[in-house]
């Protein structure tokens, strides 16, 4: 299972989403200062998340969140996440 397949996974575990749609644009980066050993993946991901369970939560709260379930990628590397959330679609 690639990151971003391992990143959907754990979200909609986490959140059950009405909306998800997780892509890894990593290897638009690649030779850049963030990748610069050329990775294919998993160095920079867009993230769109819409979830019930961020109802009467900041923008500031939802990223927070998600950015605690991204911990294990962001230690292994994961450094540029572009991140829209909401309670609704």
């Amino acid at each position: 299972m690639d990151i971003q397949e391992e990143i959907r996974t754990r979200l909609e575990r986490e959140f059950h989403p009405s909306k998800l749609e997780v892509v890894d644009f990593s290897e638009e980066h690649s030779g850049h200062a963030g990748n610069p050993t050329n990775k294919k993946g998993g160095t920079h991901i867009r993230i769109v998340l819409f979830s019930t369970a961020f109802a009467g939560k900041s923008k500031v709260e939802q990223h927070r969140e998600v950015y605690s379930i991204l911990k294990p990628w962001i230690d292994r590397g994961l450094h540029a996440i572009v991140l829209e959330t909401g309670e609704n679609e």
